[in-house]
This record gives C-alpha cells, sequence and structure tokens, in this order.
C-alpha cells in the first residue's frame, strides 16, 4: 500500500515525499505544489517569498551557536515528468501517483515517480521544520518549471538569495558528489502540408513501436537503448518504398528530456500489398529486436487495422519526414577525454508528432562543452533545413563548469569519509542541473549536487533505493552541521 511509504526512515523525507506523490505537479503545472509549499514555509512561521516567475524560496535562521557559518542554500525543483505506460489511465493534472514499496525500492505503478526531484524538496522540507538539527542560516530554494526549459532558474532575481553555499539535491547516485553538468539547448524543424484525400483501395493500420525502456537523455543515453523515433522512421522508409505505405498521422515520444519510448502511427497500404506488408512486420520486429536484444529487449512493433484514415501526408511532405528523422543525429556523439565514462555531447530525437496541418521534429543537445554544444545543434538544424523544414534553436542552458579547488567539496569529501569511511566519488554529470544557469546569477555560491540513487528517471520505470535515502539525509545532516564559518 502506498501509505507504507510514511514508515519508511528517515520518516520525516518519506511524509514529506508521499505528501509531494498525492499533488499534481506535471511542469508547467505547478500552481497546486506551489500553493502546498508556500503554505507550508508560512505554517512554520519561516519567511516565505513566492517570486514573479513562481519559484518558492523559505528561509529558516541559524541554531544558537551556529550564526557565525556561511548560509547554505538547499535547492530542488517542483516539477516532475509526467511520463506513463500506454496501458495506465492517468491524467498527470488531476491524479496522485500510485506510489509502493518494491523489495529495496520505491517506485510507483505505470507512471513516474516523482523522486526527480521530490526526494530533494522532501529533503529541503524536512531541514525545514526539524527542531533538533544543527546547521548555519538555511534557505530552501524550490524552482519551478525545470524539466521543460529550466525556467525558474533563469528567471531567478539576483538579491534574493542571501547564502554562499549551494547544494543542488537533484543527483540519482548516493556517494557521489558532482561539481559540474552539461549545457543543452533545444532543436526544432516543422513542416508544414496540405493534408490528401486516401486513395481507393487502400487498408488503414495502427502501427505502435513499443516496449522500449526509454529514459532520461542526459543520464541514459549512454546505454544504447531504442529510440521510437528512429525504429519508427525505418520501419516507414521500408514499408513506404517496398509496400507503398503512405501516413495520415503521426506521434512518436513526449518530452524532449526523456528518450522516447513509444511512437504511434496511423498509415494506409495498398490492399493488394496487404499480405507481404504485414509479413514485413513480423521480419522487421525481429531484426530490430536482435539489434537491441541486450539493451531493450522488451521491443515490439504491432500492427493492427484500424478505422479507414481520412487523410495523408502529401507525398513531398512524406519524402521530408523519413529524410529529416533519418538525417537527425541521435545519441551519444562523443565521450569526454577529462572525465572517464562520462558522456560529453549527445543529442536526442525526442518528440515528432503532427497535427493535421504540421509536423514537428523536436531534440534536445546536450555537451559539457557549450561550443560543441553549439556545433551539434547546428548540424540538427542543418539535417532539418536539408529535409526542406523550418529549423530553430531556443532554450540554451549553460553548462555548468567543474571547481575542483572548491572549498564545499573538499568539507564534504571530509565529512563523507569521516560518516562512512570512505570518500566519495567526484563526478561532473551529462543532465542538466540548474547549477549552471543559478551560478551565472549569483557568481559568489560554491556548488555540489548530490543526492539518493534513483533510477529510470522520466520514465514508468523510475525508482528509488530505499537505504540510500537514509544515507542521502545524514550526509545532508552532517554537512549542515559542519558548515564552514564566514
Amino acid at each position: 500500500m502506498a501509505k507504507d511509504i510514511l514508515k519508511l526512515k528517515p520518516e520525516s523525507i518519506w511524509k514529506n515525499f508521499y505528501e509531494l506523490t498525492q499533488i499534481p505537479r506535471p511542469s508547467k503545472k505547478e500552481e497546486k505544489v506551489r500553493a502546498y509549499l508556500k503554505k507550508f514555509g508560512e505554517d512554520l512561521k519561516l519567511e516565505t517569498i513566492v517570486d514573479e516567475i513562481g519559484n518558492v524560496i523559505i528561509k529558516k535562521p541559524a541554531t544558537e551557536g551556529m550564526e557565525d557559518r556561511k548560509g547554505i542554500i538547499l535547492q530542488g525543483h517542483m516539477d516532475m515528468v509526467p511520463q506513463k505506460n500506454s496501458d495506465t489511465e492517468h491524467d498527470f493534472e488531476k491524479d496522485p501517483i500510485d506510489a509502493y514499496i518494491d523489495g529495496d525500492w520505491v517506485t510507483a505503478k505505470g507512471t513516474t515517480l516523482g523522486a526527480d526531484n521530490g526526494m530533494g524538496v522532501a529533503a529541503g522540507m524536512a531541514v525545514l521544520e526539524a527542531t533538533d538539527l544543527v546547521h548555519g542560516p538555511v534557505e530552501v530554494l524550490i524552482t519551478m518549471d525545470e524539466e521543460t526549459g529550466m525556467t525558474g532558474a533563469e528567471n531567478l532575481k539576483a538579491g534574493v538569495l542571501d547564502g554562499d553555499i549551494l547544494l543542488n539535491l537533484d543527483s540519482e547516485d548516493e556517494g557521489e558528489l558532482y561539481i559540474g553538468c552539461a549545457g543543452g539547448v533545444d532543436s526544432t524543424g516543422v513542416w508544414e502540408y496540405t493534408a490528401e484525400a486516401v486513395p481507393e483501395g487502400m487498408v488503414t493500420y495502427q502501427i505502435t513501436v513499443k516496449g522500449l525502456k526509454g529514459g532520461h537523455s542526459g543520464l541514459d543515453i549512454n546505454l544504447g537503448r531504442g529510440n521510437a523515433n528512429k525504429i519508427m522512421n525505418v520501419f516507414l522508409m521500408k514499408a513506404a518504398e517496398k509496400y507503398g505505405l503512405r501516413v495520415a498521422e503521426i506521434n512518436g515520444g513526449s518530452l524532449r528530456n526523456a528518450i522516447p519510448r513509444e511512437s504511434f502511427v496511423t498509415a494506409v497500404v495498398p490492399e493488394d500489398n496487404k499480405s507481404d506488408f504485414e509479413q514485413f512486420v513480423t521480419e522487421f520486429e525481429e531484426i530490430a529486436k536482435d539489434e537491441f536484444t541486450d539493451a531493450d529487449p522488451g521491443l515490439m512493433v504491432v500492427v493492427e487495422t484500424t478505422d479507414a484514415a481520412k487523410n495523408l501526408f502529401d507525398e513531398k511532405t512524406q519524402s521530408n519526414l523519413f529524410a529529416a528523422v533519418a538525417g537527425c543525429p541521435n545519441g551519444v556523439i562523443a565521450m569526454s577525454k577529462d572525465f572517464e565514462g562520462v558522456t560529453e555531447t549527445s543529442t536526442n530525437l525526442a518528440i515528432v508528432k503532427s497535427d493535421g496541418k504540421k509536423i514537428e521534429i523536436a531534440s534536445l543537445q546536450r555537451s559539457l562543452i557549450d561550443a560543441e554544444r553549439d556545433k551539434l545543434s547546428t548540424d540538427v538544424r542543418a539535417a532539418f533545413e536539408a529535409a526542406n523544414g523550418k529549423a530553430a534553436s531556443a532554450g540554451e542552458y549553460p553548462g555548468w563548469q567543474p571547481n575542483p579547488n572548491s572549498t564545499i567539496l573538499k568539507e564534504m569529501k571530509d565529512v563523507y569519509n569521516n560518516k562512512f569511511g570512505k570518500i566519495p566519488a567526484v563526478k561532473v554529470i551529462h543532465a542538466g542541473l540548474e547549477c549552471g544557469i543559478l551560478g551565472a546569477t549569483y557568481t559568489n555560491w560554491d556548488m555540489i549536487s548530490f543526492g539518493p540513487t534513483i533510477r529510470n528517471p522520466h520514465s514508468p520505470d523510475e525508482m528509488v533505493k530505499i537505504d540510500t535515502v537514509n544515507l542521502f539525509w545524514d550526509y545532508l545532516v552532517e554537512t549542515l552541521k559542519n558548515a564552514p564559518k564566514k
């Protein structure tokens, strides 16, 4: 049962996390959770600010004897990625998350869990309401719309926060400290078209690519998982060439920062080619399954007859679509030369969708090196333009450049070693944390990112490892107690 989560340790984090799972909070729809957080701070009689863009800031004074310590900002984001399995009934704007304990993990039934970044927010809340902790001045910054544009971080005003140290609570491997992250930019292509009537003698099919793991387009991009948009495009190209397939609708992927797990297409095939086409489906699925045997063994290609399509893409637009998706880079472009095993530059072909008047393709480029991010976005736009699309890039955000001489890094390494008897790993992450953006506004901040162990964020397989939440909390508490002096 979901409420069994309330019995987990530490109770303070799990209580707050459970409450967050009950509040719908997809990106750009954070009104309810924002009101909840505002009331939470005000009920504690703490200074609570909701800024112009919708970030929530709650300030807690130092405990007695700790007034001489540097102020620490605990930072997370209030929104979550709304992803669900196609057979799960769930409205992310209305329904609570159905979280439950599964062995050593907490996960959710058929949807994302929201541990990214509900765990970080819950930890900040636990610090605010605790009466038995030792800490200097603490501010909790909870940003809005991190997952679809980092809008809250981008619009945070200078001078609102007083601290000198930012602890970002949005990393996903306990025992690791992150001191740098990738920057990113969104690139899109658009093709307008005039719908054509369906010729006589056509059979209409619903084509589905599904069963893929998907995942976070930063953290999981190097795992070789299938991209539903790429797989679907190969299928459509071959079927068009061999069997005269024509596309009526396409809808693949849903979020720019999630590897697409599913793609849905309505298409028609001449009735004379029906038998051969259906045999081709079986053959193609076997080839695709062989390609992703290890990384995505659940891959399926399902084709079923359906109600007759009313309109089709014109043939020129269909050809342009196939060329654009085929020509668009996807996956890891380069691994880092400075950080072993870390992806330096990547791109995710995230969304391919039509609406009856136009087709839009959305992708996200990431890199630890801003110049490489920009070069890759240029390459993506060039691929779209070569296929006669209108291309643009937007939403650019900088990477967070590592500072190996950070004062708080040294302090946190010592704290971890004293607490757990080992030195934490120090890493950079290919995901886009808000630290790069926030640090450009608050240039005095010394920054570290850490958190409990979370797996498969941005997918319905998202889960958080229970015992690491306790380790994360103990580490956070000890870090606050050992905050450096001013």
